[in-house]
């Protein structure tokens, strides 16, 4: 591998895993950059999942302390998304390559709208929970049964593709939960790392010979440090700025596997 490659795929693991932490979106980051250099879009899907994974450890960590008072939350929600991603990464290897490699643009752009409209949804969530006691708004009725259906269907986008699933993740929880944006993403760091985890399983246990282990090496190592710099820096940084990189970096992607192709 050369080493403007090596170097190229280490950096965007570190974006990735910075990004995971903090917005949720870093597989478009790391994706489009495996596309780039031309490996084929389902090796790239399963390395790219399995090299997340210490990105997703480390930036869970780094949240651990907005997770206290949350054990209900999570033995509710966590199976669901365990269910969830077992279930998208068995669709992604039972339906045929070519589906996946044709709808591959449609899901990098379903993700470029979810990271767009991401913050309109967080400032009506963060407006909502601005008006609402902590306690004011308990999860019963309908809310009760939503929440875990919404977080199931999450799991199952995740755990086909996965990109942009903490943006999904936040703006459900942001609706459907009364509880801060710095809570919610940390629940959402919890249930993302849930079903990358699940997913990684069934890839190495249904085809690891076709995952590329030097590269989910070199994501791995650089999500690792994403995560750490996600959990206690990445918070200071214009978000504004990180949705621009992952949007042109996606944009990019869709054009190189269709007009470019």
């Amino acid at each position: 591998m050369p080493v403007a490659e090596v170097l190229a795929i280490l950096l965007a693991g570190v974006a990735a895993g910075t990004i995971n932490t903090i917005v949720g979106s870093g597989t478009l980051i790391t994706f489009p950059t495996l596309l780039f250099f031309g490996y084929p879009p389902l090796v790239a899907n399963m390395s790219n999942n399995i090299g997340l994974l210490p990105g997703g450890v480390s930036g869970a960590y780094g949240y651990r302390r907005e997770l206290n008072g949350q054990a209900a939350v999570l033995r509710r929600l966590l199976p669901m998304s365990l269910l969830g991603g077992v279930t998208g990464a068995g669709l992604l290897l039972w339906l045929p390559a070519r589906v996946f490699d044709t709808i591959v643009p449609a899901l990098i752009g379903l993700g470029l709208a979810l990271v767009f409209f991401g913050p309109g949804m967080q400032r009506r969530a963060a407006a909502h929970h601005d008006a609402v006691a902590h306690d004011a708004v308990p999860l019963k009725g309908s809310r009760r049964l939503l929440l875990p259906a919404g977080i199931f269907l999450a799991g199952i986008y995740g755990g086909y593709f996965g990109a942009a699933q903490g943006v999904i993740l936040v703006g459900l929880m942001s609706v459907l939960m009364a509880e801060t944006l710095q809570v919610i993403n940390a629940v959402k760091n919890i249930l993302g790392l849930a079903v990358n985890a699940v997913a990684a399983v069934v890839f190495v246990a249904a085809r690891g010979g076709q995952i590329d282990w030097a590269v989910a090496a070199l994501i791995g190592l650089g999500s690792l440090a994403g995560g750490v710099i996600g959990a206690r820096v990445g918070r200071r940084l214009p978000p504004g700025r990180l949705r621009a990189v992952i949007i042109i970096v996606g944009s990019v992607a869709i054009l190189r596997l269709t007009v470019l192709r």
